[in-house]
């Protein structure tokens, strides 16, 4: 008997369709021996059945023996196909544990992801609201726009637009990004496990936002009001350009890149600053500036949704996978300063991105749960 067969029958019993002699014998033996199906042989089973059989009245066995002799026969059967079935269904539905790599091939990349504080402490989640108006906030319209972007707008119909700061913050998970216009139509983008403080009007002489994590920032252009982005101990000054900023706290390290125009970087505890040029990349370390080359494109990759080695520490790109795929990484020291040179998608699942590893380096990578372990 297939297993469809047996389920069909036990799924008569539960609706009530099952005739009276079906239900004397399948009752009786589904309560007496239920617990027990799984760790049963085929040979236990069909005495379980003669059990069941024992287990009834005499007079009733008799009784049916007599006068329903083939009735019972077939239904005696039927109950000993079920038995025999329902034990192979359930050999069957014992799932095998996954292996590390079927694991990992499961995790999947970061996407979209984050949630918006308003200023009175309520918070929005941006993955599962709507496109459309959000909020409105002295005089300012916060829309989810057509693109998935949240942007701020004013509203011309409002007259509540005054110069009393409030502030609004933008936090990604591990595992999401963002993409946000702010008030002056500066556009910025975060990384996983990022936020962005920002207040929903810019009054006065600045434009000043706070980062933790990482941002993109393409910053609209106004000579009277310059933009400030304040970051762990340090403060980027522009009047209107691109650059990122990767202030992660586990990293040790504040990183500003300028793509184009011109930026300010100043430490807020000692007196170093530096102006950058395009191409230039500020090294926040331990109170120390120091300012190099660097390829640009490879910094904003993740911008662009890749990832690009060059010469990286496998520390470093093991703290970016966890980020983005949401997962615990375990890297021996040892092994964390191999260097790596290569690029790949960030749209792949964990397991491709810990295969083309693999492949390009000495290490191996075991999967338990959310929890990657670096292995030589």
């Amino acid at each position: 008997m297939q297993n469809k067969e047996a389920k069909a029958l036990l799924a008569k019993y539960k609706q009530g369709n099952c005739s009276e002699e079906e239900i004397a014998l399948l009752e009786s033996w589904y309560l007496d021996y239920k617990d027990e199906m799984s760790d049963l042989s085929p040979e236990d089973l069909i005495a379980a059945k003669a059990g069941v059989w024992a287990g009834l009245p005499v007079h009733q066995r008799e009784r049916k023996t007599i006068r329903l002799w083939p009735q019972i026969a077939a239904a005696a059967s039927i109950i000993l196909c079920v038995a025999v079935g329902w034990w192979f269904f359930q050999m069957n539905q014992k799932v095998k544990p996954l292996t590390s790599k079927e694991m990992a091939a499961k995790i999947l990349p970061g996407g979209n992801k984050a949630v918006l504080t308003l200023a009175d402490g309520s918070e929005i989640s941006l993955t599962d609201v709507a496109n459309g108006k959000l909020a409105s906030q002295q005089g300012i319209i916060i829309t989810k726009n057509k693109d998935g972007q949240l942007e701020y707008r004013i509203d011309p119909a409002s007259g509540d637009l005054t110069k009393e700061q409030r502030f609004n913050t933008i936090s990604t998970p591990a595992g999401g990004q963002y993409e946000i216009i702010l008030p002056d139509g500066t556009k910025v983008w975060l990384n996983a496990e990022s936020s962005l403080k920002y207040p929903t009007v810019f009054a006065g002489q600045e434009r000043k936002v706070i980062l933790k994590g990482e941002g993109y920032f393409e910053v609209t252009h106004d000579r009277s009001r310059p933009f400030k982005v304040e970051s762990n101990d340090q403060i980027v000054e522009v009047l209107g350009t691109h650059f990122n900023i990767s202030a992660y706290e586990n990293d040790g390290h504040v990183k500003t890149t300028l793509l184009t125009g011109k930026v300010k970087v100043k430490t807020q505890h000692s007196n170093a600053s530096s102006i950058l040029k395009p191409g230039e990349q500020s090294v926040l370390e331990n109170n120390s500036l120091k300012v190099t080359e660097v390829v640009t494109e490879d910094v904003v990759a993740w911008k662009n949704n890749s990832f690009v080695f060059n010469n990286e520490k496998l520390g470093s790109i093991m703290r970016k996978i966890a980020r983005w795929y949401d997962v615990e990484v375990i890297c021996p020291p040892e092994l964390a300063e191999s260097v790596y040179v290569g690029s790949a998608s960030r749209d792949k699942s964990l397991g491709w991105m810990l295969n083309k590893l693999e492949l390009i380096g000495t290490v191996h990578f075991k999967v338990e749960g959310r929890r990657v372990t670096v292995m030589p």
